[in-house]
């Protein structure tokens, strides 16, 4: 019926096999745009390799024929190009490769024998399974076995000669390098298993450790809640009663019990703020993260110094349109009320400077108290939130600084960029030489992921299979293997050049 329609049409039929009115040329055309396709999408290191490969394969089987004039030049000629079209072709088409090295086995140049074992080794290593680049390997030696046949026939005397050297010929350049070439295929696929095996223990290990976090997170916000949120419920209540009778009673204590009653409350949000960062409640921590830093902010925590009897100012020159990390905000609070707290505790009633202002591409927060009362005067801490609070810099980016100034006060600076992303840009120089590189502690911040590796999706194999001697053991049988086709053509090439 087809051939009746395209009859009628007025069209010659299509034969069966042939795809397109071009048929094999069509094929070859394909085959050449896929493989041109190829060598574009490939790096440019490998293509550099390969194109060198090619014209040492060339150069190596054509110059000798200046040298050293053979009985059919013109043949030997066309092998070492055919030899360097195939070293080309190993990669992309390693079947054909393996099969096209037949005419070479049985060819008249003995320079392009060179190029057999290297285009075998290669392009076997590409084939899977191994069986069928076994089924490969034998299809060519049946080639070389015919070839040697068809050319023998002027001459049979000369056959069983020729049968032989071919036969020596195909074990050393074709069987042995196809047998260190599935070894290495084989070596392969034992890597990338054993790669793939890394990245899924990896994996598991990491959200392992996650998992163990999670519920330690979680366990302590239950003991901070159980504990801190019970007693800080009572103090807020006490001191509720109390204000509401010194009000009644002593007036001029109304004001430190309102203190007391607001102390308690905004501790009370920071402990819940607190337990959301450790449940992963991120919606919770950034609502309230937000709205840390600001001038507002700063300006509160100075009024509630104020209102415990110390004389502190502020200074505050960053512009309200300065975009600003929601972090650095946070880091800003941090450092103010750690310079404040250590105010009351260590230096009551010292004249105290709180001073926040842009310097080059980020802000500089300083908190900057005089000499303490003799009576005021403390023995000292443990320093243990100044090493916190210049970890948290750290992290961010920025530089931090504390210690004790000439006249005998104290002071705790930090610089922080605008944009916490974990790597702080070059700061222009403080006054007071306040840099993320100079200032002690200070290193950039590193990004961490544990995100999965490629190829994790399925459970790795055993022990017994995914082991490193395996996979190196190998490596040197496929050395090993080659070292007799190594000798033989050097043999070979040593002879042809004595000649």
């Amino acid at each position: 019926m087809t051939s009746q329609v395209s009859e009628d049409s007025g069209q010659p039929p299509v034969r069966p096999g042939l795809r397109g009115p071009a048929g094999v040329p069509g094929r070859i055309r394909d085959a050449a745009a896929e493989s041109w396709a190829a060598v574009r999408a490939a790096p440019r290191r490998t293509v550099r390799a390969e194109g060198l490969l090619c014209a040492l394969t060339a150069a190596f089987g054509l110059i000798p024929l200046l040298l050293v004039t053979p009985d059919r030049p013109v043949l030997a000629a066309l092998e070492a190009l055919w030899a360097t079209l195939l070293v080309a072709a190993r990669r992309t088409r390693p079947v054909a490769a393996v099969l096209g090295v037949a005419p070479l086995v049985v060819g008249v140049s003995i320079w392009t024998l060179a190029a057999v074992p290297l285009i075998v080794l290669s392009a076997t290593r590409r084939i899977a399974p191994t069986r069928r680049a076994w089924q490969t390997v034998g299809t060519a030696c049946a080639v070389v076995v015919l070839l040697t046949v068809v050319l023998a026939i002027p001459r049979w005397r000369n056959l069983p000669l020729d049968l032989a050297g071919n036969g020596i010929s195909a074990v050393l350049l074709v069987l042995l390098p196809a047998l260190a070439g599935t070894l290495l295929g084989q070596r392969r696929f034992l890597v990338d298993l054993l790669r793939e095996r890394n990245d899924y223990l990896e994996q598991a290990r990491s959200l392992s450790a996650s998992t163990a976090r999670l519920e330690e997170r979680n366990r302590i916000a239950s003991e901070m809640h159980d504990l801190l949120g019970h007693r800080l419920s009572l103090i807020s209540v006490h001191a509720g009663a109390l204000e509401l009778a010194a009000a009644r009673q002593a007036p001029p204590l109304s004001g430190q019990a309102e203190l007391l009653r607001t102390t308690a409350g905004t501790a009370m949000a920071e402990l819940r703020e607190i337990l959301g960062v450790l449940r992963h409640d991120a919606d919770t921590a950034d609502e309230s993260g937000s709205e840390r830093g600001t001038r507002e902010d700063i300006t509160a925590l100075v009024a509630e110094s104020r209102r415990t009897g110390g004389a502190v100012e502020l200074g505050w020159s960053v512009p309200d349109a300065a975009a600003v990390d929601d972090r650095t905000r946070q880091a800003v609070h941090r450092v103010v009320r750690e310079g404040l707290t250590n105010v009351l505790k260590h230096a009551s009633g010292a004249p105290t400077r709180v001073e926040v202002r842009s310097v080059g591409a980020g802000i500089e927060v300083s908190v900057t108290n005089g000499v303490p009362r003799a009576d005021n005067r403390s023995q000292g801490g443990t320093r243990s939130g100044l090493a916190g609070l210049q970890e948290r810099i750290s992290l961010l980016g920025g530089g931090f600084e504390a210690g004790a100034l000439a006249d005998g006060g104290f002071r705790v600076a930090a610089w922080l960029p605008l944009q916490a992303n974990g790597n702080a840009p070059t700061p222009t120089p403080t006054p007071a030489g306040l840099t993320p590189e100079s200032s002690p502690g200070s290193s950039p911040g590193s990004s961490t992921g544990s995100g999965p590796g490629p190829g994790v999706g399925r459970s790795p194999l055993s022990d017994e299979v995914l082991t490193w001697p395996r996979v190196l053991g190998a490596g040197c049988a496929a050395v090993l293997v080659v070292l007799p086709t190594v000798g033989f053509l050097v043999f070979l090439l040593l002879t042809a050049a004595l000649r």
